[in-house]
């Protein structure tokens, strides 16, 4: 079974601690504790299928790059966040249609959307049982240190 983990995007980014940044892997964008932690469990768990899903660019692989400060977000229409049909063209187009599951790291506007996007497959959602913030850093700071998914 092939298991792609999408983790969340972030308002605070590289830009905002280093204006001079310039153009930069996907990776290293997202730099908010949420963000952070997010990426550390899929890196631990999924170190070869995970992607990050941003409100301005869709899906991102770790290595894409980009190119400089932004703030749009799927909470705020008004900045015009990608919509859910051209995130499903978006996803196929990037091959991700050949997974199975989907782990969803995020807030459930994610989940909502990921399963939209993914209709017919198996999405796991760890967070979604997390009454808050605080419990969602501390599930995925403990299944870290752990190493349980």
């Amino acid at each position: 079974m092939k298991t792609l983990c999408i983790i969340s995007c972030g308002n605070r980014k590289i830009w905002d601690k280093n204006p001079a940044a310039g153009p930069t892997k996907a990776r290293f964008v997202y730099i908010g504790p949420f963000a952070t932690k997010c990426r550390q469990y899929a890196e631990r768990f999924y170190p070869s299928s995970w992607c990050i899903l941003s409100a301005k660019y869709g899906i991102l692989f770790p290595d894409d790059i980009v190119p400089g400060p932004y703030n749009v977000s799927f909470n705020d229409r008004k900045t015009a966040p990608i919509t859910n049909e051209r995130l499903s063209a978006h996803a196929l187009k990037k091959g991700l249609k050949v997974y199975d599951e989907i782990v969803v790291l995020g807030g459930k506007n994610y989940v909502t959307m990921v399963s939209t996007v993914f209709p017919e497959k198996n999405i796991i959602a760890p967070l979604r049982k997390c009454k808050g913030f605080g419990y969602m850093m501390g599930f995925l700071k403990n299944s870290i240190n752990k190493g349980i998914i």
